[in-house]
């Protein structure tokens, strides 16, 4: 398996023991699960349009990368709004 330089970097890392367990970690982890449940939750429906093209790609995407494609639109949007997703310049 192939790792980047920052991956290898991490590796080393913990497995040079540089890295510790925070304090109350059960505590911590719940709290950052209750987070990212709350985060992907889905509780409202929203309808678009679109041109055909558009969503022919968004399907062939989402084969790809192996998940529904009203899940992989949801992903983008997501990501767009929260800074994550930048246009590309030019």
């Amino acid at each position: 398996m192939k790792v980047t330089h920052e991956e290898k970097s991490l590796l080393d890392s913990v497995e040079r023991g540089e890295w510790k367990r925070i304090p109350d970690f059960p505590r911590e982890a719940a709290r950052y699960q209750a987070a990212a449940r709350a985060t992907l939750r889905k509780d409202k429906r929203v309808n678009i349009r679109m041109a055909e093209r558009d969503l022919v790609r968004f399907q062939k995407t989402a084969v790809h990368e192996g998940l529904p494609y009203q899940t992989l639109i949801s992903s983008i949007l997501h990501k767009y709004i929260n800074g994550r997703l930048v246009e590309k310049a030019g």
